[in-house]
């Protein structure tokens, strides 16, 4: 490679770093402000970054201008800094402090719609009235949910029913790639991925995929270059319990709650096959970390694009899909354009030239 070491203007480059907080010429916002005031951003940062902190994915953001990507680039350094104790246990999200919960795929369920937190259902136009009001600092926003456990209504998964009557196929039957071998999931951060890659590995990388790439995918087989168009068995918005192994008892105990939005897509559409063999649906998944929605309804459309044997599309394809919807490593190629390529352009301009003096040798010859 044509790379060449940048040596010297150390300052130039600290007086780039000043100009870049003095063009922040507004009052400065606090970690709090935009934990509280920009809670999607924070969801998406920590998702992408792959670590669960809302204090410290809101300070990434005030860090990087706003930035989401620079930000979660930020957590997953800082995450790749931190030790390893241990492994949470399976969280049920049957057991979900439910905030929000819809279902598309019937008008009446267990429990009933219910909208929670959500402006898809408002005017999206530009609201004048808040500019240039400062609001409150949202000191309350970690407010832990106080009620008790045994007061958290449970409710009965769209996808549970449709399984109880025999309607939904088992997840891995058409997966070659299938855990079930495995003693351990797949742990992406520790092994490299290979294809074709287990469901396991599949859905983690999703999870920390970009939304914006991963957005683009989904709607690309919504538009037909895919075999998914999914119709949403579940869509749900709430908190649960993350538990780990007492390293002396062995029990389950409970060390905190985290939000998470999880999707469940009955797969059906353009160029799939609506019912499998066995006569029975099949479902998609999606779980991200904070109220993301998007993310999760593309995250269940591409688990079930990539079960694709023989893929036609960018969708379907495994390796397409994700190696691309990684936003750090997207970023880091293309921002790495704005380093020196020196030796690389000039090789090709003495190409250029000599091909040039060739051709007008020649011409002159004639």
């Amino acid at each position: 490679m044509g790379y060449v070491l940048v040596k010297g203007g150390s300052e130039a480059i600290k007086n780039a770093g000043k100009l870049v907080d003095s063009l922040r010429s507004a009052p400065p916002v606090e970690v709090p402000q935009i934990r509280g005031r920009l809670r999607l951003s924070v969801d998406q940062v920590m998702g992408e970054g792959g670590l669960y902190a809302p204090e410290l994915a809101a300070l990434a953001i005030r860090q990087s201008d706003g930035d989401l990507v620079a930000a979660s680039f930020l957590i997953r350094a800082y995450r790749s800094t931190l030790p390893r104790i241990g492994y949470s246990e399976i969280s049920d999200t049957g057991d979900m402090f439910v905030l929000r919960r819809i279902s598309s795929a019937f008008k009446e369920i267990p429990g009933g719609q219910i909208l929670g937190p959500s402006i898809d259902y408002t005017e999206h136009l530009l609201d004048f009235g808040g500019m240039g009001v400062m609001g409150d600092t949202d000191a309350d926003a970690d407010q832990e949910f106080g009620a008790e456990k045994s007061d958290i209504p449970k409710f009965k998964k769209v996808s549970d029913l449709l399984r109880d009557n025999g309607l939904l196929e088992d997840a891995f039957a058409d997966d070659e790639t299938s855990d079930d071998a495995r003693d351990e999931p797949y742990d992406i951060t520790r092994e490299s991925i290979k294809f074709p890659a287990p469901r396991s590995a599949r859905l983690q990388t999703l999870a920390r995929g970009e939304t914006g790439a991963m957005l683009a995918l989904a709607y690309s087989s919504l538009r037909g270059y895919g075999s998914v168009h999914p119709t949403i068995a579940e869509l749900r918005v709430g908190h649960v319990s993350l538990c780990i192994k007492h390293p002396y008892t062995g029990n389950d105990v409970s060390v905190g709650d985290v939000q998470v939005t999880e999707c469940e897509g009955i797969l059906s559409g353009v160029g799939a096959t609506e019912i499998t063999v066995n006569n029975r649906f099949s479902l998609g998944y999606g779980l991200v970390f904070g109220q993301n929605e998007k993310k999760a309804i593309s995250m269940s459309i591409l688990d079930g694009t990539m079960r694709v044997s023989e893929p036609k599309t960018p969708a379907e394809d495994q390796e397409f899909v994700l190696y691309h919807i990684d936003g750090i490593d997207a970023m880091g190629f293309v921002e790495h354009l704005k380093l020196p390529h020196y030796v690389t352009f000039q090789s090709s301009l003495d190409r250029i030239r000599a091909v040039r003096s060739e051709g007008a040798g020649e011409v002159s010859d004639d």
